[in-house]
Parts: C-alpha cells; sequence; structure tokens
C-alpha cells in the first residue's frame, strides 16, 4: 500500500476539520460524536483516529483557527500609514465578521457562522475542561501580547491614550470580541460598522487622568 504524502496527510486534516465545523455548528460539540464527524467527512471511525487521538483535540485545533483569525487581523491593524488606535484594531478584528466568509491564516476560506458558532461553544468548553483550557491558554496569551504590542504602538504615536497600560488595555479589548460574537450569534446583532463606530466614539473621550475633578 502506498504510503500517504505529508501533504495528502495534512489535506486530509483540514477536510476532518471542516467536517467537525459543519457538525459542532449545525448539532453542537456534545451531541456530536467522533464517529459523527467520521461519517461528515466520508472516512471511517478507525480512520479518524489516526489524525486526531479525541474530540478536544479537533476542538483545541478549531479554536485555533479563531485565535489564528484574530492574530492576523490585530497584527494587520498596525500596518497602517498611521499609529492605530483601539477602534482601529477592534475595526481590523471584528470587520471580517460581517461578511458570509472569513479566511484562515492557511488561506482555506470557512463560512463565517460555522467558524463564530464554534467560537461561542470553546469558549464555554474550557470552563468544563481544565487540560482543554491550558491548552487554549497559550493561544490566548499570544493573541493578547500581540494585541498589547499593537496598543503599545498606538501609544507612541499618540493614538492610544498615554496613560493607558497596553497588557491592561488588550485585555480590555479581547474582552469585546467574544462579547461582540456572542450577541451576533445569539442575538442576530451582526451591524459591524455600528458597533465599530461605538467603540470609536466610546474610547475616544479625554483620559482619566485628564478630565476635571
Amino acid at each position: 500500500m502506498p504510503r500517504i504524502t505529508e501533504e495528502r496527510r495534512e489535506a486530509r486534516r483540514r477536510e476532518i476539520v471542516a467536517a467537525a465545523r459543519r457538525c459542532f455548528a449545525r448539532d453542537g460539540f456534545h451531541q456530536t460524536s467522533m464517529p459523527d464527524i467520521a461519517r461528515e467527512a466520508g472516512m471511517s471511525a478507525g480512520a479518524f483516529y489516526r489524525y486526531f487521538p479525541s474530540k478536544d483535540d479537533v476542538i483545541l485545533e478549531i479554536a485555533g483557527q479563531a485565535f489564528g483569525v484574530m492574530a492576523g487581523r490585530i497584527e494587520a491593524s498596525g500596518g497602517g500609514t498611521g499609529p492605530p488606535s483601539v477602534g482601529d484594531i477592534v475595526a481590523a478584528v471584528v470587520g471580517p465578521l460581517g461578511g458570509d466568509t472569513i479566511t484562515l491564516p492557511s488561506g482555506e476560506v470557512v463560512p463565517t457562522d460555522e467558524l463564530a458558532r464554534c467560537g461561542v461553544q470553546a469558549w464555554s468548553e474550557l470552563l468544563r475542561h481544565e487540560s482543554l483550557r491550558e491548552r487554549a491558554a497559550a493561544g490566548f496569551d499570544a493573541v493578547r501580547s500581540r494585541m498589547a504590542e499593537v496598543l503599545r504602538r498606538g501609544r507612541e504615536g499618540g493614538a492610544v491614550p498615554a496613560d493607558l497600560d497596553p497588557d491592561d488595555g488588550a485585555r480590555v479589548v479581547m474582552a469585546l470580541l467574544p462579547g461582540f460574537i456572542l450577541q451576533r450569534q445569539a442575538f442576530g446583532l451582526d451591524d459591524v460598522a455600528g458597533f465599530v463606530r461605538a467603540v470609536h466614539t466610546l474610547l475616544s473621550r479625554t483620559p482619566r487622568s485628564e478630565q476635571p475633578v
């Protein structure tokens, strides 16, 4: 039997993850079994286990895709002609969520709803599985670190208040993003432009340290 090439193996992994996203978005994490994913991917359950040891590994892969999209958009927000503001960063990250599809760092184009639905579910899974939370924490910390660096560049250029600690600011902006995704998926509040305008308005006020007492 010919040995599978690394390129074909990676392509098969992408097919499995895409099948898992469809299953998870449609039926939820807990209602989806490993055989369900294998069947959606058009393969046997035995073959599935050669690519992913457990369902948690698939969940982590999909969470990694979401983190990867976020990290890439954060970097893009700092690549303009001027220093990035908080609103610029939020606009860069949230903006793609207004479309029907979203492009992963790998170049794969996936339905926005699928990835967003899986993202909402992934957050709740982190509260149930300590091992999953620990593995996801590295991705979260990496994205937060990039966010802080872009805020630092914005502060140096005068687009971010001088008294804002970049690490604290990164936590605040990171908190806005899951909130938008949850509102989008749960309540249909998908007005990206309105959300970004409000962020610009709310965060462009005079810093508290400069306000009159």
